[in-house]
């Protein structure tokens, strides 16, 4: 399997997409500065998660991924932020940045 191949590599790429799209949403409805913290932070755990496997020791793999991780949590904040405010999210989207924080955690716990 190649690195383009890898599954988190994939999953963290494709929930970065679907960032972009909620976020456009989100500067529709005006709110712009919580969108630009969104993606900000939902786009990085996937920029992350390919400089890690692009990593060059077992210490820069390890740190790359600890910061996708703490994207994926800052991501997960922004998104229950949005829902205590009586924003509509997309359950699926929270639910795969949850997936994503328990993928990395394992990662990160395992390297």
């Amino acid at each position: 399997m190649g690195l383009s191949e890898s599954p988190i590599r994939i999953r963290s790429f494709e929930f970065a997409c679907e960032i972009v799209k909620y976020c456009d949403q989100l500067k529709l409805e005006k709110d712009f500065e919580i969108a630009s913290q969104l993606i900000r932070s939902g786009t990085s755990i996937g920029a992350n998660t390919r400089e890690a496997q692009r990593g060059v020791s077992k210490k820069d793999f390890k740190n790359k991924f600890g910061i996708a991780l703490k994207e994926a949590d800052e991501t997960l904040y922004w998104l229950e932020i949005l829902e205590a405010t009586g924003r509509e999210i997309p359950q699926k989207m929270k639910n795969e940045c949850e997936e994503l924080i328990r993928i990395l955690v394992a990662i990160v716990k395992n390297s």
